[in-house]
């Protein structure tokens, strides 16, 4: 281990050791942004903090006890771009891990790659110059059994993988590039056949792309530190029944240099699992920025795990589907979930999103998100009880089998998990107790939209010290029990925030104006 890495261990121990610093008392959350307010649940985070801080101290572990150092290169990874090297780098992972534990530092180069495999006590560390390129062939992806979209079946391992380990961090100023655009290309161009036969839901689960990062049932891992994450084929980083997860300083840049989009290019997906951080992320993907997601339908249900006690601030999101998301992967439920100091840029179409539908349940309970920053957004606030239709409700369409797309023979296994029946008591997404406050957006479309549904609908959330300027005020459908708390939305087309089948809680009003002023609460 170098000095220097020594020191910013240390340094980054101490840093979080000072947030940490009331551990032996009920833990104030004020020291995680600038405002006052993110104390008041401070009692509900005190693990889940103590135990993050306890996790940055651990994983400096490696660079202050000085664990040996393998460099590739002397396995016979070359980094011309050319020549497929996963043996070569795995085989530098593997003596890191049969020696007890390691750094892996990969120099300046660019190494052409398939999936990889990192084990417990495994640090990798790019380089400025290393850069990781999968290569497009598919067999270089094996499938494992894993999470996919929601559900749990056989799935192409991601580039990148910690899956059953501890004590794991991926590091640097290097970058991991996916190489999506030929994954992407095979996407849209069976889009059409898809979406003529009714099969819009089953495309993402039969055009199969690998991950760029996927850590799975693991704990104890840290990734960032500078690193550059590119053109993912499918989510960018996955987080799946781990725990003691953080994500601390990354730039992911999914889309593609001559303007291509990938489909399904999340930033971060933190997927049924707890006590995670992500922090100083950058992103701009075609799909969610950050995502927080529970398994969906009959299978997320079956699982049943939440995810929770999870914090995400002082990030940025430039272009995407969404700044913060909930869902649509909802079935396991959301606890003790805190935001804030995000900024969402106009590459984004919809600020915060909440989505889910009638058949993948879920909860919401103690979720906040504060210090909120919106520059000409779509939409401020967004939240669908009746997500996507065509992909969110699926259903084998009669007589499929003889008329299926161009690159199916049979119907998968896996059609008729996605399609299993869900009770409709178990279905119904119930969002509630969520706070949104200090929130400030301009240039927006839409204020809000945001549509539940009539014999569910949104209870308990609390909106306080929000003020959005947008060219419509919008509308809030089937709600129960909402506080206002000055909460302002300029609408340029003079039309008031619309209110159906509302009913705010004490001492909230509403007063519109004919200069498209609506104000709620006092």
């Amino acid at each position: 281990m170098t000095k220097g890495r020594e020191t910013q261990a240390a340094a980054l121990a101490k840093r979080h050791l000072a947030i940490g610093s009331g551990l032996g008392n009920p833990m104030n959350l004020r020291s995680l942004g600038p405002s006052g307010e993110l104390g008041t649940d401070a009692l509900a985070f005190r693990g889940c903090v103590g135990l993050l801080v306890l996790l940055l101290v651990i994983l400096g572990a490696p660079s202050l006890f000085g664990q040996p150092v393998f460099h590739p290169a002397s396995f016979g990874a070359v980094g011309d771009g050319k020549t497929l090297v996963t043996a070569a780098l795995q085989k530098t992972l593997d003596a890191a891990a049969a020696a007890g534990g390691g750094e892996v530092e990969l120099k300046a180069g660019v190494y052409l790659t398939g999936s990889l495999f990192l084990k417990s006590h495994t640090h990798l560390v790019l380089d400025r110059g290393a850069v990781i390129l999968g290569t497009s062939q598919k067999s270089a992806y094996p499938l494992v059994v894993t999470r996919a979209a929601g559900i749990e079946m056989r799935w192409p391992a991601a580039l990148i993988n910690i899956a059953g380990q501890t004590d794991v961090s991926i590091a640097g100023p290097g970058t991991i590039d996916g190489d999506g655009d030929p994954w992407w290309k095979e996407f849209w161009d069976l889009l059409p056949a898809y979406q003529s036969r009714g099969l819009r839901w089953a495309l993402d689960y039969d055009v199969q792309r690998p991950e760029l990062i996927r850590i799975y049932e693991s704990n104890a891992v840290r990734i960032g530190n500078g690193l550059m994450l590119r053109r993912s084929a499918f989510w960018t980083v996955h987080i799946c029944y781990s725990s003691h997860v953080i994500v601390d300083g990354l730039t992911i840049r999914d889309n593609g240099t001559n303007g291509d989009r990938g489909p399904s290019t999340d930033g971060v997906d933190i997927d049924s699992s707890r006590h995670v951080l992500v922090e100083k992320v950058d992103i701009e993907n075609n799909d969610d920025g950050i995502c927080l997601k529970a398994g969906m339908n009959a299978d997320g249900l079956r699982v049943n795990r939440p995810t929770e006690d999870v914090i995400i601030r002082d990030s940025i999101i430039r272009q995407g589907i969404s700044g913060i998301a909930i869902g649509s992967d909802t079935a396991g439920g959301f606890k003790n979930i805190k935001v804030c100091d995000i900024t969402i840029l106009g590459g984004v179409r919809f600020g915060i999103y909440l989505k889910s539908t009638r058949t993948r349940g879920g909860w919401t309970d103690n979720v906040t998100m504060s210090h909120i920053e919106m520059h000409g957004v779509k939409t401020a606030i967004m939240i669908d009880l009746n997500y996507f239709p065509a992909f969110s409700t699926p259903r084998i369409p009669l007589g499929i089998g003889k008329n299926l797309p161009p690159n199916l023979h049979s119907i998968p296994v896996y059609w008729r998990i996605l399609t299993a029946p869900v009770a409709s008591a178990q279905g119904v997404p119930h969002f509630r107790d969520i706070t949104l406050s200090s929130i400030h957006a301009d240039g927006v479309g839409t204020a809000f939209s945001i549509n539940a549904m009539p014999g569910a609908p949104l209870v308990g959330f609390t909106l306080k010290n929000i003020q959005i300027d947008a060219q419509h005020a919008g509308s809030i459908r089937h709600a129960r029990a909402w506080t206002f708390k000055n909460v302002v939305v300029h609408s340029r087309d003079g039309a008031p925030l619309k209110l159906v089948d509302v009913e705010l809680s004490r001492g909230a009003v509403l007063v519109p104006s004919t200069l498209g002023m609506s104000k709620l609460g006092k």
